[in-house]
């Protein structure tokens, strides 16, 4: 089976992760523009043009070759609707991606999905992208995050001190990490498919020390 870079849709159990489309914006400006939402995330919530922009930045992306931002919209299976939203970028160096921008929104059965869509964000770096290693981070006073982490098959690594400043405070950033043999190996059934796609174009830098 394969995928499409420029349109990514990874079907999991309870949710959907796919690209952004056009009819989204509503929900991403919600998102981006609400101070709890963003609250521990790395940047301050933003105003509705520069959410726009950030938007329409993310949409841009599915075009560039090789693509390495992956901004997706998390839904339900069964329904289009955006209720939430994940990202990955791929490294300059190495083979190495990153995890970020985990929102969801409170109400709404999908509530509870991140780590579900983290798992599913992670089979697509390790396969289709061919990633050796994936890593996220959170703020260090997060209250939940690091059972996400773990869910998602993240090992703790380091507490970067004051790695960014938001709410005009400097914020400690841990971060958890895995490798792709040690993670494959307790993927479920969906995401062992997701493990199992291969990208319709060749993927320049994402093979490196494969």
């Amino acid at each position: 089976m394969t995928i499409d870079l420029r349109n990514v849709e990874l079907v999991g159990t309870r949710l959907r992760l796919r690209d952004l489309r056009a009819g989204d914006l509503d929900v991403y400006q919600r998102i981006f523009t609400d101070p709890r939402l963003t609250r521990f995330m790395g940047t301050d919530s933003m105003g509705v043009r520069a959410a726009a922009a950030s938007f329409d930045a993310a949409l841009r992306s599915r075009d560039e070759s090789p693509r390495r931002k992956f901004t997706l919209a998390i839904t339900a299976p069964d329904d289009d609707t955006m209720v939430g939203t994940i990202g990955l970028l791929v490294e300059d160096f190495g083979s190495n991606a990153m995890i970020g921008g985990l929102v969801v929104v409170p109400e709404g059965a999908l509530r509870a999905g991140g780590i579900e869509a983290g798992r599913l964000m992670a089979a697509f770096a390790f396969g289709p992208l061919g990633i050796h290693r994936v890593w996220a981070g959170h703020r260090h006073d997060h209250p939940v995050m690091d059972t996400v982490m773990s869910g998602v098959g993240l090992t703790p690594e380091a507490r970067l001190r004051q790695l960014y400043r938001t709410q005009g405070r400097w914020r400690d950033v841990c971060t958890y990490a895995a490798v792709q043999p040690e993670w494959a190996a307790t993927a479920t059934a969906a995401e062992r498919r997701v493990l199992a796609l291969r990208p319709t174009a060749a993927r320049e830098h994402a093979t490196a020390g494969r």
